[in-house]
């Protein structure tokens, strides 16, 4: 372990995702220095750390993004010092890790390295000549790493562990709000009254087409009995029609980008429930993964409404924070909506739930990260 203060070289896939800014603002609010390596999918804006540009990459482009490992390789070796200085490589998704590992052979660098899967890629759990070369691949540079960084239990559960088993050292690291920012103070527990509006909530990545059709008919079989709010970007190659779904109803409203953490608390005051599904990798990653709006949500005392069977409706049931609708969605959540209209106490019930819980549970401890990043170098 070195004496001076741990430094970390970050590969990330997009230097103006929020999730790798929150990442990033999370190392250094436990002490940690960051110098990144990313690629870019848009104008990151102005950067909070020291940032190697590896190039333009973009969404579902997966020839290009091939390439730009090779391309981006050859950059960030060019900044040999730096990584020759940096007792960490920390990589996030496959491609970034493939990367990595291209600059860390540049350079003849003998640096231990982390893999932090965000996400379980819809090519990993392919069945087919093309799903195995790439869980090849992700073995191959797995079995080199210090250690494996999920967000989700589900992930080792039904990827890792199937997969891989025995071939890595796993860390839970959970998308709680990071320690160190500024969430605004816990509200009081409070219900809108049954002659307004159920306010629901769909933030973060909108990346679900299903989820958009089942709020749109959820907003149109309830009318203005309801009113949905939509915050975030939508991903394009998922949805490619947005912006006239919601026009077309009265009832939903898209808000657009938000600012992290400093928008949070603005948004769920004003909302009752937030939706919490996601279906874009249905039966895969979908049902894996545990997204930022459950501790979102949670710190504010929202209560979240998750598809039953998802690792997300197992989260909020052990915690007892919130409800689960079964399927068929298209004919249970409308229904489930509109008894919900006439019972909001159970909402005020959930809200005292979750306020009752430590703050541990939706925002990161300070001093967790480091803990975590201490713990691999020592092993």
């Amino acid at each position: 372990m070195p004496d001076r203060p741990i430094h970390i070289a970050f590969f990330g896939h997009d230097s103006a995702d929020a999730a790798n800014r929150r990442r990033v603002q999370a190392f250094q609010d436990d002490g940690l220095g960051v110098t990144g390596y990313m690629m870019h999918r848009r104008d990151p804006g102005s950067l909070f750390w020291d940032n190697v540009d590896l190039g333009e990459t973009r969404d579902s482009a997966f020839l290009q993004r091939i390439r730009s490992i090779f391309s981006g390789a050859s950059i960030a070796a060019e900044d040999a010092a730096r990584l020759r200085a940096a007792d960490l490589i920390y990589a996030r998704n496959l491609d970034m890790l493939a990367l990595a590992f291209l600059t860390k052979r540049k350079l003849k660098l003998d640096t231990p390295v982390v893999y932090e899967s965000l996400d379980v890629h819809r090519m990993l759990s392919r069945t087919d000549l093309f799903g195995r070369a790439f869980r090849s691949l992700e073995h191959r540079l797995l079995k080199r790493c210090r250690a494996l960084v999920v967000s989700s239990p589900g992930f080792v559960e039904n990827h890792f562990e199937r997969y891989y088993p025995g071939d890595y050292k796993a860390y839970l690291i959970e998308n709680r709000l990071a320690a160190g920012a500024e969430y605004g103070a816990r509200p009081a527990a409070k219900v809108s009254a049954e002659v307004d509006p159920l306010q629901i909530g769909w933030i973060g990545k909108l990346r679900c087409k299903r989820s958009l059709d089942l709020l749109a008919q959820t907003a149109d079989q309830l009318g203005p009995r309801v009113h949905i709010h939509l915050h975030g970007i939508p991903a394009r190659t998922e949805i490619p029609v947005f912006e006239p779904v919601i026009e077309a109803r009265d009832n939903m409203t898209f808000h657009g980008r938000y600012r992290s953490p400093e928008d949070l608390s603005a948004i769920y005051e004003k909302l009752d429930v937030v939706w919490a599904g996601d279906f874009m990798e249905a039966g895969h990653n979908s049902v894996w993964l545990l997204p930022n709006r459950i501790y979102e949500g949670g710190y504010y005392a929202v209560p979240s409404i998750a598809p039953a069977g998802t690792q997300t409706a197992a989260w909020i049931t052990d915690h007892g924070v919130g409800f689960t609708v079964e399927e068929r969605l298209e004919e249970t959540l409308p229904r489930f909506v509109e008894d919900l209209l006439s019972k909001r106490d159970q909402i005020l019930d959930y809200q005292k739930v979750l306020l009752s819980k430590s703050t541990d549970v939706f925002v990161q401890p300070a001093g967790f990260l480091s803990n975590i990043i201490r713990e691999i170098l020592a092993d």
